[in-house]
């Protein structure tokens, strides 16, 4: 495992004060390297803890990026700062989105994944809110820009959320219908899905409507999967669906 520096050049901004991302830790295939994956943690966390997570998984070919969110006041918290890839200010349909927060943090998940080798498969992840940015991202491919207009730079193999939500889930029928190829990356993007129905903390219904949402908008290779007594957290079942899944869709 080695350990990247904290980058200020795309971090999210209040007024005119940057928030610094915080240490981006690596874990580095014991193989032959054959895909990146940069994996989000949720609110309040670091990328270290899921980084020693990730490096139990028997994918030897997978190189994991695992950056920290900068560290900045959260609505939810009632201006409490904590780690956080955006604000949040509850989690419901008609909750404001922080668009501005969620495409700084993806603009750097892109800058994290674009230095990669050309022939290197490349996917996003996450878990609660790194789930939310990764399917954040997986819209900004999809569109082939972010919302500013600028050309998202890298092109992604895979994307996995767990626990999580679809964030500007009223905007995306939007970002399918104003690209002529953005329904075929839709329709070729594989995606895993995993939710526990016990989840006290992202209730089970955002999972799932963010699995209905998505497949209603041309992402058909999409996979939900369910865990009955799952709460808020992983287990072992859920992370062998990700093995099998990510070595299924990325051939290794």
């Amino acid at each position: 495992m080695s350990y990247g520096s904290s980058s200020i050049g795309s971090g999210l901004k209040s007024g005119s004060r940057p928030f610094e991302f915080g240490r981006t830790h690596v874990v580095r295939p014991k193989g032959r390297h054959l895909a990146t994956i940069v994996w989000l943690h949720g609110l309040g966390d670091n990328g270290a803890s899921w980084s020693s997570l990730l490096e139990t998984l028997p994918l030897p070919n997978i190189k994991w990026i695992c950056p920290t969110a900068p560290t900045r006041p959260v609505s939810v918290f009632g201006g409490f700062p904590s780690t956080a890839w955006f604000d949040v200010r509850d989690l419901s349909e008609d909750a404001p989105d922080d668009v501005e927060g969620m495409e700084a943090a993806a603009a750097h998940v892109a800058n994290l994944l674009s230095t990669e080798p050309a022939d290197i498969k490349l996917g996003v992840g996450g878990f609660s809110m790194g789930a939310a940015m990764a399917l954040y991202s997986a819209s900004c491919f999809v569109h082939g820009k972010y919302s500013n207009g600028n050309s998202y730079p890298v092109n992604l193999s895979v994307a996995i959320g767990l626990s999580g939500w679809l964030p500007c889930a009223r905007s995306l029928k939007e970002k399918i219908g104003s690209t002529p190829e953005a329904p075929t990356r839709a329709s070729s993007l594989p995606v895993l899905l995993c939710h526990g129905q016990a989840d006290d903390v992202v209730q089970y219904k955002h999972g799932e409507k963010s699995a209905e949402a998505l497949k209603s908008h041309g992402f058909s290779k999409l996979t939900f999967k369910s865990y009955r007594s799952m709460g808020h957290y992983t287990v072992p079942e859920e992370m062998e669906e990700v093995c099998k899944f990510l070595t299924s869709n990325l051939g290794l």
